[in-house]
């Protein structure tokens, strides 16, 4: 028997990618004390990131209706790279961030995510039809809250207090405060 034909032989088949080998031709190799080569899975490939304690309640209950999607976006956040689930939220809060970790899976068939890359995800909790959204930079804070300066039929402003949902790629999703069609200055 071969010496390729013991090794291919020995254990169970393994499905990923191989790095880069840790031993030559010619050294010597002990049983359970060298790294030959490390194997790394990439379908399915998963991604772990934190959110706020604060959202915990919202993800869990948008959780119980069903599959939560998380997109992975690029390190400028700009383009979506792929698609998961939402697996889990861990037992626990970190408690020198105040966040939580949860763990996506990407089924990453067409290998658009590699094995410790970062990437932005977004988890989709919610998707809201015809919601008005206005620039982050419009949005001010104040003593009381958050606001917009909005352009008044005669060209003059006034300032309106506003109820934030979510901020996102510097849009604004607006709650309440403002009226399809109104125009806010940005800053």
């Amino acid at each position: 028997m071969s010496t390729c034909d013991l090794a291919c032989h020995v254990g169970p088949a393994l499905d990923g990618v191989t790095g880069i080998k840790q031993v030559d031709f010619g050294n010597l190799v002990r049983a359970n004390t060298e790294t030959l080569v490390i194997v790394t899975q990439i379908k399915p490939l998963y991604v772990v990131f934190p959110i706020p304690e604060t959202d915990i309640p919202r993800v869990r209950e948008a959780m119980s209706k069903g599959k939560l999607r998380v997109q992975a976006y690029d390190p400028a956040d700009q383009k979506q790279i792929a698609e998961g689930h939402l697996n889990l939220v861990d037992n626990q809060v970190d408690q020198t961030t105040g966040t939580v970790r949860l763990k996506a899976e990407f089924p990453n068939t067409d290998e658009a995510l590699w094995p410790g890359q970062f990437v932005n995800a977004h988890l989709v909790v919610e998707t809201v039809k015809n919601g008005i959204t206005v620039p982050s930079a419009a949005v001010q804070t104040g003593p009381n809250g958050s606001f917009v300066y909005v352009v008044k039929p005669d060209n003059t402003v006034e300032a309106r207090p506003i109820v934030v949902t979510q901020t996102e790629n510097n849009m604004s999703l607006i709650a309440s405060g403002l009226k399809l069609g109104e125009s806010v200055v940005r800053s």
